[in-house]
């Protein structure tokens, strides 16, 4: 979908981040939902934890058929930086540039915001040095609004925009409100759990909680 026809807004210039508050709360899924949405290519560019499969295959099974392979390929379960040690690998930051593509793109990172990428570097630190906006995706469940708060400071503190935050989860309006209203963030929406997940029930799910046009190139 390059342009919503209900709006007019044109999404074919769109490039997103989508990182999370935490490991786990369905940024994955949400950035595939998101891709299939904007009909993007979808890159992860640092993935760990290869015994438990690689978020492309999850959102190449989801339906994104533009994809592009990660530049480092990590088999522990842990934060880039111990991953890439315990693999006798030396992440380069300098690799990591946002390639060029047709299109929108949505780029997913690894973990949450201040995840190591390196020693010396978080997550958040190679988004800021990308100038793209990004998503933060953040569960529903007891403890988000201390965890999304903490994030969205992270993320101005280092200048990024943030285009606005996705739940995933159950409905928890009071929680989502204030972290929507204390962050001054827009609430983009709620994508519920789903069983069965699929690229059907996904894009489904996606076009009910959530407005394409809240995702138009600026």
């Amino acid at each position: 979908m390059a342009e919503s026809r209900a709006t007019g807004q044109d999404t074919r210039a769109a490039r997103f981040v989508v990182t999370g508050t935490d490991t786990d709360v369905g940024k994955t899924v949400f950035a595939a939902a998101l891709a299939g949405a904007l009909s993007a290519t979808y890159w992860k560019p640092v993935q760990t934890g290869l015994a438990d499969g690689a978020d492309t295959d999850t959102v190449r099974s989801l339906g994104i058929e533009r994809r592009l392979p990660e530049v480092y390929r990590l088999t522990p379960p842990l934060s880039p930086h111990r991953a890439a040690e315990l693999d006798g690998v030396a992440i380069d930051p300098a690799r990591l540039v946002v390639p060029r593509v047709d299109g929108p793109m949505v780029i997913e990172g690894a973990g949450g915001a201040l995840v190591p990428l390196t020693r010396s570097l978080t997550m958040a630190d190679l988004f800021a040095s990308w100038g793209l906006p990004v998503i933060l995706v953040a569960r529903t469940g007891l403890g988000t609004i201390n965890h999304s708060l903490l994030s969205i400071e992270a993320l101005r503190a280092r200048k990024i925009s943030i285009a606005g935050i996705a739940f995933v989860g159950d409905a928890n309006p009071d929680s989502e409100t204030t972290i929507a209203t204390m962050g001054n963030v827009r609430s983009l929406g709620r994508l519920p759990r789903l069983d069965p997940l699929d690229a059907g029930t996904l894009a489904t799910a996606f076009s009910r909680n959530f407005q394409i046009r809240d995702f138009a190139a600026d």
